[in-house]
């Protein structure tokens, strides 16, 4: 095995080999990540890992046809590999489509310098025993089984390619997870709650309580009668919806016949309360990003305003299928893979808190707001079963929940072992309330709470 190089010496040695072997058209892709693992079990550390991983992909385009090579070798004759496997690689391709090295003069946004520091791992050790401390300490009825679970993470992407690109993006944060088990007549029952962002700035107090709450929330659930139903989906649950329908507002998988977006740019295809908003930038996200898989930079965008849909996401070939440019959403789900489309920060715009204040009690767009709006119905705070569940085809949908009843509007009892069918498009369409309660599930999809009627649900006999 060769002498290891640093990625700025890699990176000029395939450069060379590029040229050396008359390549025109290339790119290299890079990404490196840290991360360091807590788990805590009863009062003791039941885990701890740390992992460090890099890799580099080259992909070279040559007739108009794309050929990747992958690594996570940093040597010289790695370097000289990686140019020539990607050669034989594109003229091995026998698609039509063609394929593009992104040029210069985009204009790309400046990442704020992150000044956090930087978690050793006995401070994430420390955390973590306190916070599964704290759990003990919310409720007499938290028994064994709770976990806590404390880590931190960086990642790097670079890119750089044949017409001048040179770019690099780099992020980091911490995150833990509550997860108590508590038991009560017999029965067990379980909380959940997450954080992502700086370990200064987590309140672990809180995040223990409100964790134990989401467990305690739920003892002595029952069934509800089957029936149409007001359905107000919490924040997490919409969110979660949306993650699941995602890929609909993909230009690469309506493309392939596998969305019912495709064609219907300038189109209603909502309720004129819902912007769907994709941003690299959200001022909460741990994950900011400055350019896309491709290189191309990154903006914000509404892709649904006013329920309009506005553009669905694109890649550069997505975007010359389609004779529009590219949106920035060239994806990678990791270094060695082909390039697709991807969102950014993907959220719901909620209402605007002013206004709903302004607007007095009854109409506050708080969950307790619309609770009184709905005056009777279901509030649905878990969704369950969403691979198997969920169509992002047809829109389909048909989900186990978990949630409470409304009732003479205001949050009532806890209700469980009920199904909630629909269609996400004409959900989307439905939707008659929208709250100021934004917030987020894998730190990347979000939505306020929103208030649905005559949704169909499918509990007990009556």
């Amino acid at each position: 095995m060769g002498i290891r190089m640093t990625y700025q010496e890699f990176k000029e040695a395939v450069i060379r080999y590029a040229v050396e072997n008359q390549i025109a058209d290339y790119e290299l892709y890079y990404t490196e990540s840290e991360s360091v693992s807590v788990e805590i079990f009863k009062e003791e550390v039941k885990g701890y890992s740390t992992e460090d991983s890099m890799g580099i992909c080259f992909r070279c385009v040559v007739d108009g046809k794309a050929g990747y090579a992958s690594t996570e070798n940093k040597t010289e004759e790695e370097a000289k590999s990686l140019v020539l496997r990607a050669l034989a690689n594109a003229g091995s391709i026998e698609s039509e489509e063609k394929a593009f090295i992104h040029k210069q003069g985009d204009t790309y946004a400046v990442l704020d310098e992150n000044t956090a520091a930087v978690p050793s791992g006995a401070e994430l050790t420390d955390a973590a025993l306190e916070l599964q401390k704290e759990l003990y300490g919310a409720d007499s009825r938290v028994a064994d089984g709770t976990q806590a679970y404390m880590g931190y993470s960086s990642e790097k992407y670079a890119l750089c390619n044949s017409n001048g690109l040179d770019l690099e993006d780099r992020s980091s944060h911490s995150m833990c997870y509550a997860m108590p088990l508590v038991s009560d007549g017999g029965e067990m029952y379980d909380g959940f709650k997450n954080k992502m962002g700086a370990l200064k700035d987590f309140d672990l107090k809180a995040i223990a309580e409100e964790a134990v709450e989401d467990a305690v929330s739920t003892i002595g659930a029952e069934s509800v009668p089957s029936g149409k139903y007001t359905v107000i989906f919490s924040n997490k649950a919409m969110a979660t919806l949306l993650q699941t329908y995602s890929s609909v507002f993909s230009a690469e998988e309506a493309q392939k016949g596998m969305s019912l977006l495709n064609g219907k740019e300038g189109e209603k295809i909502a309720a004129d309360i819902i912007t769907i908003v994709d941003d690299p930038m959200y001022p909460d996200s741990v994950m900011k990003r400055t350019f896309d898989g491709e290189g191309v930079a990154a903006y914000a965008k509404n892709v649904v305003e006013d329920g309009v849909l506005v553009t669905l996401l694109h890649n550069l070939k997505t975007a010359a299928n389609a004779g529009v440019k590219s949106t920035g959403n060239a994806g990678r789900l990791s270094y060695a893979s082909v390039i697709g489309v991807s969102p950014y920060t993907f959220y719901i715009q909620p209402a605007a808190k002013e206004e709903s204040e302004a607007a007095g009690t009854a109409a506050k767009k708080t969950p307790d707001g619309l609770f009184a709006l709905a005056d009777e119905g279901i509030y649905i705070t878990e969704l369950m079963g969403l691979h198997a569940g969920a169509n992002p085809v047809t829109g389909d949908f048909s989900l186990a929940s978990k949630g409470f009843l409304i009732t003479d509007g205001k949050k009532g009892a806890p209700v469980k072992n009920f199904t909630v069918s629909g269609n996400f498009f004409d959900l989307l369409k439905d939707v008659e309330k929208v709250g100021d309660d934004l917030d987020f599930v894998r730190g990347k999809y979000g939505s306020p709470s929103v208030m649905v009627r005559n949704l169909a649900v499918a509990g007990k006999d009556a």
